[in-house]
């Protein structure tokens, strides 16, 4: 196939970049003006021009069979001034939006649009077991994703399949979270957050690559869907499970109220709140998960 794909340079995008390219597929990169990008083999893929203020959308990728849209700016990269949580917001919308627009302009368009979303569409939730049949939440996260889901659907009536990938937390050992979730345990300060009792919808790097790739390759995937571990874990049995991985003690909690003095609505959104997300629609493909097991799963990617 020929696949085009937003926010590349990522975590995410990188890792699926270079998955797709072993496995023989054209990969375009849509590239923003100012963009450099050195990931993608020249035999399996290539950038094009991309600048979602304007909707030009350079003439590589006319005859692609599919998108993937990953584009968006970090929640976790600073405190939420108004001005970024404006950021994140138009970084989702607007782009969706744009690239939705720009395929309506295409004589032959692509079959498949899988489109990033997050598990923080349920919002704050405490032990309620979360589908995709699960009605979202009402803060600003949920927000967010409901907003960013509904320019994405818009490209169902250009007769295009949608996927709306709920991420949950993506761990990998050289980015996204864990890196960050490792460092005080590795200096002996890790502990638990606040009660310990809020649930964290996990999913290993290596999973969402292959349910991405089945999200593209099969028809039969459609709508919503949770890309988060069959077996989600309360915040004091990560903590635990963490610890024991790297070797080091759990003995110093991080309270609520400190962690909102320093981070602000930030705390409570991404640290305090709880999302006990299951991934029932893979769970109907009988998709085999290759690291289901949080422990078994940071064995492995500490290994690496």
């Amino acid at each position: 196939m020929k696949i085009l794909i937003t926010g590349s340079t990522g975590l995410v995008g990188i890792a699926l970049t270079q998955e797709l390219q072993r496995a023989g597929h054209t990969v375009c990169r849509l590239v923003r003006p100012g963009t450099s990008a050195k990931t993608v083999s020249p035999s399996h893929g290539f950038d094009v021009n991309w600048n979602p203020a304007t909707g030009e959308l350079g003439g590589a990728a006319v005859g692609a069979d599919a998108v993937v849209n990953l584009a968006g700016a970090s929640i976790a990269d600073g405190r939420w001034t108004p001005q970024r949580k404006a950021l994140i917001r138009s970084s989702r919308m607007d782009t969706t939006r744009a690239l939705v627009q720009a395929l309506a302009k295409m004589s032959a368009r692509p079959r498949v649009l899988v489109s990033a979303s997050a598990t923080g569409i349920y919002g704050n939730r405490g032990d309620e077991i979360l589908t995709e049949a699960s009605q979202p939440g009402n803060d600003f996260l949920s927000e967010i994703a409901k907003e960013w889901e509904s320019e994405a659907i818009k490209a169902e009536v250009l007769g295009i399949r949608v996927v709306r990938a709920r991420f949950g937390v993506i761990f990998s050992k050289h980015g996204g979270a864990l890196p960050q979730m490792m460092r005080p345990f590795q200096f002996g300060i890790g502990g638990k957050i606040g009660t310990g009792k809020q649930w964290l919808s996990w999913i290993t790097l290596d999973d969402v690559v292959a349910i991405l790739r089945l999200a593209l390759e099969n028809a039969n995937v459609t709508g919503p869907l949770n890309v988060v571990s069959p077996q989600p874990v309360t915040n004091a049995g990560f903590t635990k499970i963490l610890a024991a991985a790297l070797h080091r003690p759990a003995l110093f909690p991080a309270p609520a109220f400190a962690l909102r003095l320093i981070l602000g609505e930030m705390a409570d959104a991404l640290l305090l709140s709880s999302q006990r997300v299951q991934p029932a629609q893979l769970q109907k493909l009988n998709f085999q998960f290759a690291h289901p097991d949080l422990a078994a799963a940071l064995a492995t990617i500490m290994q690496t």
